[in-house]
């Protein structure tokens, strides 16, 4: 009988408590949520299902982020409303008691002048390379052994960093003593001031600070991610910020406020953004990015107390 693969990734499904909740989804309860999810396991042999001490959270674990990431699409598509929190990798322990990993073997094509760059952005990830040899095609295989928490949102960056021209494949390797701590993004958030509707004024304003995931006219509400940061740290904005009427009318004013497009992440680039301190908000029509505390001064002494805790 063939075995079939253990999971090495976690999510927690959480039902949806932003201020927009329930405006488009058919099934939004925690009843719904968790009777799906477990209906899921009649077909799916690799997904388990939690339940957590919050009757809101469910804890799913699968074979990678592209299997969770399947199942959240299907889902949507059936008219569910949820939030999931940042894949996070499932540890173990041996017998001595030491914290054992999920490891990846993976192998990547890039040409030639790009390899360096890869090979710099995998150590940086904890990646060890195995081997280095030329493909037929001219282009570099680079094999890699690598945890994967490591591979969390890098698919990315990969495919910027190769100019789409890479291929990166992975399996699963088994399990290995702990690798040590990563920083997974170097990059803040910008986060929406107050709740309304985003305007081009605010925008214009906003997109100074990095690039922007939202056009003007869409429903923003305080605490959600609006964009991402060109600083290392989360940055708030007011983008439904309109400009003060004077007595001055100039018809080519408004005009000359140029935006640039909006970043518009699918699911799978959603998925890899966020952070440990944000949520995915999936429903049929919208994938938005919020921070789990909305409020911000509730998120400032949470960012306190955490520093504290860890001796920062």
């Amino acid at each position: 009988f063939q075995k079939i693969s253990e999971p090495t990734i976690a999510m927690q499904f959480i039902v949806n408590d932003s201020p927009l909740a329930g405006q488009e989804g058919k099934y939004v309860t925690s009843r719904h949520l968790r009777d799906r999810l477990y209906r899921e396991l009649n077909t799916d042999v690799s997904l388990r299902v939690e339940d957590t001490d919050t009757p809101e959270i469910l804890k799913v674990s699968g074979r990678g982020e592209l299997h969770l990431s399947v199942l959240i699409e299907n889902m949507r598509r059936e008219g569910y409303e949820f939030a999931v929190s940042k894949a996070e990798v499932l540890y173990k322990t041996d017998e001595r008691g030491k914290k054992l990993e999920p490891m990846e073997l993976t192998y990547v094509d890039v040409p030639e002048e790009f390899s360096g760059t890869i090979i710099q952005q995998l150590s940086e990830r904890k990646g060890e390379l195995q081997g280095m040899s030329l493909a037929s095609d001219g282009s570099t295989r680079l094999e890699f052994v690598i945890p994967s928490r490591g591979l969390i949102g890098y698919r990315g960056t990969f495919m910027t960093s190769t100019k789409g021209t890479g291929i990166m494949n992975s399996i699963f390797d088994g399990y290995a003593p702990y690798k040590g701590d990563l920083n997974y993004r170097k990059q803040g958030s910008l986060i929406a001031f107050e709740s309304g509707e985003s305007v081009t004024y605010g925008l214009f304003a906003a997109q100074e600070r990095g690039a922007l995931f939202i056009g003007p006219g869409e429903k923003v509400y305080a605490g959600m991610v609006i964009g991402q940061s060109g600083k290392s740290e989360d940055i708030e904005l007011n983008v439904c910020k309109t400009k003060h009427l004077t007595n001055t009318r100039s018809s080519s004013a408004d005009e000359a406020l140029k935006l640039t497009p909006p970043r518009i992440l699918s699911l799978e680039q959603a998925l890899e953004f966020i952070d440990n301190d944000e949520l995915l908000e999936v429903t049929p029509n919208s994938l938005r990015i919020r921070k789990k505390i909305l409020d911000s001064r509730l998120r400032k002494r949470d960012t306190i107390s955490r520093n504290a805790k860890s001796g920062k």
